[in-house]
């Protein structure tokens, strides 16, 4: 009896998990435990496509990060600044490449002297070790063996840096929204909302309300909006996150706003997110 009771319970809770949900845009719990866990593998609704060589030359972050990666492996070792920092000729170099801009630096608002007066460098740098394609020795910079064959691999490269970008690089870093996970948590997720319905130019709270509806706990105390609601702080934090420092910098999204600071942003998917990122319909669809 106490068998058979067990195996009731167990079937009501594996049918719950295997429920599709409106706020989960019908993916059950069971498969948001893929996309926010396993975004990438193999039981995931989500998958990283290989694509042609003309379309990884359209990637702005992995070309930055290539051409940097060739500087050091052509120098063998690149020497840094007493600090740790990247050599100004070594920033200016990249910088002048045209690969990503800094909207500080175009504006004139700021001169490019050294590595940490560009995000996008300092990202560049930041990736380049977190992925183990660089090591640091000595106040050196080198290419790990790993580093030497995986930036001549388009496909590995790319999977490389997104992954790393999605799971081990702290998405708070160069905001002042403070230390939480919004935007980074269940990156995979937004994925999905682009994937559906990017076809169509639609507003960056567009997104931002869906996906906290699927992440409600996001949203809390430990948000201390400068001004504005905590709910309209916290779609400012994720559209900035998500869209301009994040799949921005992939070439994945088109991104369209008047200079104003207020002015509203619309978002639209490019040709080159559905070559890249594969999109499955709930199991229960």
């Amino acid at each position: 009896m106490i068998e058979g009771l067990q195996q009731h319970i167990y079937k009501i809770m594996n049918d719950q998990n295997n429920r599709g949900l409106s706020d989960f845009e019908g993916y059950s719990p069971d498969e948001m435990q893929f996309i926010l866990y396993d975004t990438f593998g193999e039981r995931s609704p989500i998958q990283l496509a290989k694509s042609t060589d003309s379309d990884y030359k359209a990637i702005p972050i992995l070309n930055q990060i290539r051409f940097m990666a060739d500087l050091i492996n052509k120098q063998g070792e690149l020497r840094l600044t007493n600090r740790g920092f990247l050599p100004t000729k070594i920033v200016s170099e990249i910088y002048s490449q045209g690969v990503l801009k800094d909207e500080h630096i175009e504006s004139g608002r700021s001169k490019i002297y050294k590595e940490t007066d560009t995000i996008t460098i300092r990202l560049t740098r930041i990736l380049l070790e977190l992925t183990g394609i660089t090591k640091k020795r000595n106040n050196k910079l080198s290419l790990t063996r790993k580093g030497e064959k995986i930036i001549s691999d388009n496909d590995k490269l790319l999977r490389s840096i997104f992954v790393t970008f999605g799971t081990k690089f702290n998405w708070a870093y160069f905001d002042g929204f403070g230390e939480n996970n919004i935007g980074q948590l269940g990156y995979g997720f937004s994925l999905i909302l682009l994937s559906k319905y990017g076809k169509d130019k639609r507003l960056d709270t567009f997104y931002a309300d869906k996906y906290f509806k699927a992440y409600p706990k996001l949203i809390n105390n430990s948000l201390i909006p400068r001004f504005g609601t905590v709910e309209s702080y916290a779609s400012r934090c994720y559209s900035l996150r998500t869209f301009d420092r994040f799949l921005g910098y992939f070439g994945l999204i088109k991104i369209e706003q008047d200079q104003k600071w207020d002015a509203d942003k619309y978002i639209s998917k490019t040709i080159l997110f559905d070559k890249l990122i594969k999109c499955t319909l709930p199991s229960n669809a």
